[in-house]
This record gives structure tokens, sequence and C-alpha cells, in this order.
């Protein structure tokens, strides 16, 4: 019998006061889906440095994905961020959930300074624009866990060229607004919504456009 390939989705615990995290929303709303030949798995990630990546690499080992979706509150942004680059650095603007805040060290001591996503960035950004999604390309996905998460993941997918990965930022829920008044909200089942395309897309092997996207500043 044939396996199903399967599409891992990681989201993050609440952190810096917040009640909810949109990301882990997502990720167990999604759970156990059939999207596009693949079965979606779930995994919940402290928001702490010290254990995140060893919760993200015991989920790797666990499930052994063809596609990695590790997804993340922006709670200043008003549309689905597709993060583009994942840099070698830990600098928390704020202290984790178990109080900790490491200031300008890196992710992986020796590691790459940086590398760069293996989803097809612009592609969803268009292919979410095209169903009425606010989406926007990322140069940045900061420098706390998220961005420990992004590197970490693909760190640890070096060996491993064939699995797509990537990291996916996502607005505030609604129930948040009142935390992030610069932000525009996004409702939960528009944030499924958008996802479920995310996995069929990445999932098809579609390739990137090729059209500007960079930014001047």
């Amino acid at each position: 019998m044939t396996t199903m390939p399967t599409v891992l989705l990681t989201g993050f615990e609440p952190f810096d006061g917040e009640a909810v995290n949109p990301s882990w929303e997502v990720a167990r709303t999604l759970d156990g889906e059939r999207i596009a030949g693949t079965r979606v798995v779930a995994a919940r990630l402290p928001c702490v440095f010290a254990t995140a990546l060893p919760a993200l690499d015991a989920a790797l080992e666990r499930h052994r994905p063809a596609v990695v979706l590790a997804l993340g509150l922006a709670g200043s942004r008003s549309a689905i961020g597709v993060e583009r680059v994942a840099v070698n650095l830990i600098d928390a603007r704020i202290a984790d959930n178990a109080g900790a805040q490491p200031v300008d060290v890196p992710v992986v001591v020796g590691g790459a300074p940086a590398y760069f996503t293996r989803l097809p960035v612009k592609a969803i950004v268009a292919e979410l624009r095209a169903a009425g999604i606010a989406a926007e390309p990322s140069l940045s996905a900061g420098s706390f866990v998220c961005n420990q998460v992004f590197y970490g993941l693909l760190h640890a997918l070096r060996d491993r060229p064939g699995v797509a990965a990537g990291f996916v930022h996502l607005p505030p829920l609604p129930v948040q607004a009142a935390r992030h008044p610069g932000s525009v909200a996004m409702a939960l089942d528009e944030q499924c919504r958008a996802l479920r395309r995310v996995i069929a897309l990445v999932a098809s092997g579609t390739a990137e456009l090729r059209v500007p996207g960079g930014r001047l500043d």
C-alpha cells in the first residue's frame, strides 16, 4: 500500500501575554486533513529558545514529512507573510515563555549565516491574492523564536534537499485585535483557507514565479 505523503504544520503556543496564537489554532484545525494527496499533521512548539528546536526535531523524526510549513504570529502585520530568509541570529526584544532573553547569539554555532526558504514564495503570494486573501512576501522573520525555528528547520533539513520547507507568518486573530491596533486581524477560517491553498500549491510542486518582488527599503 502506498503511503500518503505527510505535510507537517508547526504552530506555537501563546506568548507575551496572549491568550491564543493563530499559528497553533490553524495547525490544529487542519490536523488530519487530506489536501492535494497529502496528509496533514500538526505539532505544537513551545515559545522557548531552549526547547523549540528539540521539539521541532522530534516532529521531523516522527513524521518524516515531504513538506514542512512552520507557522508563527506576526502581531504587527495585516496579511499572510511568506518568509524568504532565515538568519543565524537570536536577538530577543522580549523574553520567551521561560524568561530567557538572549541577545546577539547564533541559532547554530558555526552554522551558515542564513538559509533561503524552499517554498515558491512569489507563487504562493500570487495564489493567495488571486483568492482574495491578503498576502505578501517578507524578507525578515525577525530575530525571536520564529526565526530560530525557521533557521533550525532549514539547518536540520540541509542534507534532505527533497523536502519542501519554509515559514509563514500569520496576522492576529480578531480576538487579539485590541492588543495589535496597528494591524488588520484575519479570521481563523480565512487563515485556514489560506493554508489549505498553500499546502495544495506546494504539494503540487509549483515552480517559483519569475516576477519582481524585491524592496528598496
